[in-house]
């Protein structure tokens, strides 16, 4: 379903028990919503999940101009505003997991716990140029450019071969991403400057990581676990980015056992 919230259309699914408490899943970019369907089955026995698109991805509008972590933040707030929903379970991986930190930073009532995964708290200097070169070749050749290399630092290799038809699926994802969508949020990703605030977080809070995670590694999950006291920090061997796809059981197994504790 579709909801005006914060000037756009963003695109939405609510699902599961009724009137039980809210888990809302924050996707990564050039992803959707589409991308938390192995946690579905484990948190609809328990929650209500609240799955979007966030600006510029999937079925939700895609403004053109850059983005920043402060309006995805505020999306997710409106959207949850315009559901009339209090407070929530939040996980977010990626960016979804940086949307997270502004949430609990500036809008902590609205969030019963925090779950942060595959995700960073400041963009290192040395990453910028990186970060700048994918943006000018996505403006400059579009989306299918930027297929291949986003799924090999998504995805372990031995996952890439042997499991064709979800590698094809998420490959399709990053294609259909409007590039508009993608230059916002990257955008966005470019002024991520959390870190040195991240000690001011008293949420219970959950981080989990691939172990060979190559753009938020297992030292970026360390550094804000350091800072977030009583935190915990989950590491999930043998995947890369998408851990809450290529690990399914054992990431569905510790966000199960972190929200019903």
């Amino acid at each position: 379903m579709k909801v005006s919230a914060n000037g756009i259309q963003i695109y939405y699914e609510l699902t599961g028990q009724a009137g039980a408490p809210v888990v809302m899943l924050s996707h990564s970019l050039a992803s959707s919503m589409v991308m938390w369907n192995p946690q579905l089955e484990s948190l609809e026995a328990h929650f209500n999940v609240l799955r979007y698109d966030m600006r510029g991805h999937g079925d939700s509008e895609a403004p053109d101009g850059a983005y920043t972590l402060g309006l995805l933040a505020d999306d997710a707030v409106a959207l949850l505003d315009a559901l009339g929903i209090d407070a929530v379970h939040f996980v977010g991986l990626s960016i979804g997991g940086m949307i997270g930190q502004g949430l609990a930073l500036n809008h902590v009532a609205r969030l019963k716990s925090l779950t942060l995964c595959d995700t960073s708290a400041i963009m290192p200097a040395e990453a910028q140029p990186i970060l700048q070169e994918r943006i000018a070749a996505a403006r400059e050749s579009g989306m299918a450019d930027q297929v291949d290399g986003t799924l090999e630092r998504w995805f372990t290799p031995e996952y890439l071969q042997q499991n064709p038809p979800a590698v094809q699926m998420i490959r399709q994802q990053i294609a259909a991403t409007p590039l508009a969508g993608y230059l916002g949020c990257s955008e966005a990703l470019a002024g991520l400057n959390y870190l040195e605030r991240l000690k001011d977080i008293k949420l219970a809070t959950l981080i989990m990581v691939g172990e060979e995670d190559p753009g938020t590694p297992v030292a970026a999950s360390e550094a804000i676990h350091e800072r977030i006291a009583g935190s915990q920090l989950v590491i999930l061997p043998d995947a890369r980015h998408l851990s809450n796809i290529e690990q399914a059981e054992a990431f569905n197994q510790s966000l199960l056992n972190f929200l019903l504790q």
